[in-house]
């Protein structure tokens, strides 16, 4: 009776550059100012058990997901900006081809630090993939970065390919395209389609924290929006509000005695 429901990747924001005190239940109280959440993730260290300072946080809709990346994005928890970016988002208008090979990584370099270092030249509108064997799962010493314009991937490549990541040069490249009989992203082809594409884009729907009010204002729980939060802490919110999923509410954060 139970069916497993795959994560809604359009609803989904990467949250990073969390301090290390942070909690899931203290993402979730933070996130539920901008609608309803559905799930939040931090991945785990597997020796420590500790997050690696970024998650996810699935909302119940895409336009939660654009408000929360508007309003929350750079507030501050434990003294550090939190960076807010839309985790993927529809290939149809994002993906257009800006797809990068990332080589001769050094094996202590993986999705948190592809995104990081990445982050830097544009929207990346897919988690970064490092590839790993399907059966044994061991690194396999490179990876793919996608953004939503080749500006950006052109910009990185300038920048990053022969730099070091680790301990390890690397090579950055356009990726070959997976039914492409060897030919490469970054063509003259898609660079036309692309801006074909962004001219053809619809101005209403702004993406990746336009300014709040353009277009039809996203809805949260009752029609309405919560204030923005203040001083970068969390608004107080009734736990009995958190939503639950599939039957399950996480546990009340403790205290906070501190700054």
């Amino acid at each position: 009776m139970a069916q497993q429901i795959e994560r809604n990747q359009d609803a989904t924001v990467y949250v990073g550059n969390l301090d290390e005190r942070c909690t899931e239940t203290l993402v979730w109280e933070l996130m539920l100012q901008a609608g309803p959440v559905v799930n939040v993730h931090l991945p785990k260290d597997r020796v420590t058990q500790s997050h690696q300072g970024y998650g996810f946080c699935e909302f119940m809709t895409e336009e939660d997901a654009d408000y929360a990346i508007r309003i929350m994005n750079q507030i501050k928890l434990y003294g550090k900006p939190i960076r807010v970016n839309k985790a993927t988002s529809d290939k149809k208008n994002l993906d257009v081809g800006a797809t990068l090979f990332v080589g001769n990584l050094d094996p202590d370099v993986d999705e948190k630090m592809l995104y990081d270092v990445f982050s830097a030249f544009g929207i990346i509108v897919q988690t970064p993939k490092i590839a790993r064997d399907t059966e044994t799962g061991n690194f396999k010493g490179y990876g793919f970065v996608t953004y939503d314009n080749f500006d950006s991937s052109d910009a990185a490549i300038d920048a990053m390919n022969g730099q070091y990541l680790m301990n390890k040069e690397v090579n950055v490249s356009y990726a070959f395209k997976k039914d492409g009989k060897g030919e490469r992203h970054g063509s003259q082809a898609e660079r036309l389609l692309a801006a074909q594409a962004k001219k053809n884009a619809p101005a209403s729907a702004p993406m990746f924290g336009g300014p709040p009010g353009m277009g039809r204002p996203p809805m949260g729980m009752g029609g309405a929006r919560p204030p923005p939060p203040m001083n970068g802490l969390p608004a107080a919110v009734p736990y009995n509000s958190v939503p639950t999923t599939q039957g399950y509410r996480p546990p009340p954060p403790p205290p906070m005695g501190g700054k």
